[in-house]
């Protein structure tokens, strides 16, 4: 599959910028085509309908548009964003060639369990995964502006197997 081109736009000011593109599933409105995030402003909107929309519904799949995909057609990545209301923390996980967790609070233990939905279908995680939604939302912003990448912006942990 042919990676699609980064598109530049023009600032008001004249400059340059590159368009980067991620696509997302958190509902099932996307089955017939995946939400598209492409700023900031959409991230933003984003972590907004994970944390005030439906309860089954807080956690979110996203996958870079600048990355590669393999063979078989499917991206070579998988980054998770879950944003719990009720507590004010979210999740991030990365995928690539290792699983990746988000490391949170020291005090949480690795025994307790948390779970975030994607469409109704529950995902559990280790409770000291879990972030300030800041700093998840801050997490989404760097993986989107930077083509995919693991963001740089949060403590990584080997996800625990559960």
């Amino acid at each position: 599959m042919e990676l699609p081109a980064i598109r530049k736009r023009q600032c008001r000011n004249g400059r340059n910028v590159l368009e980067f593109k991620v696509r997302a599933y958190y509902n099932r409105s996307h089955i017939d085509g995946l939400a598209v995030i492409s700023t900031p402003e959409d991230v933003d909107t984003l972590i907004e309908a994970l944390a005030s929309g439906p309860e089954f519904e807080n956690m979110a799949t996203l996958y870079s548009l600048q990355r590669e995909f393999l063979p078989t057609g499917v991206p070579d990545h998988e980054f998770l964003i879950g944003a719990n209301r009720e507590r004010l923390l979210g999740i991030v996980s990365y995928i690539d060639d290792a699983n990746y967790l988000s490391l949170g609070s020291p005090e949480a233990r690795n025994e307790e369990i948390v779970e975030y939905y994607i469409d109704d279908n529950a995902r559990e995680f280790p409770a000291s995964a879990e972030i300030p939604i800041p700093i998840a939302r801050e997490a989404v912003k760097e993986f989107l502006l930077s083509g995919g990448q693991r963001p740089t912006c949060v403590a990584w942990q080997k996800e625990p197997e559960i």
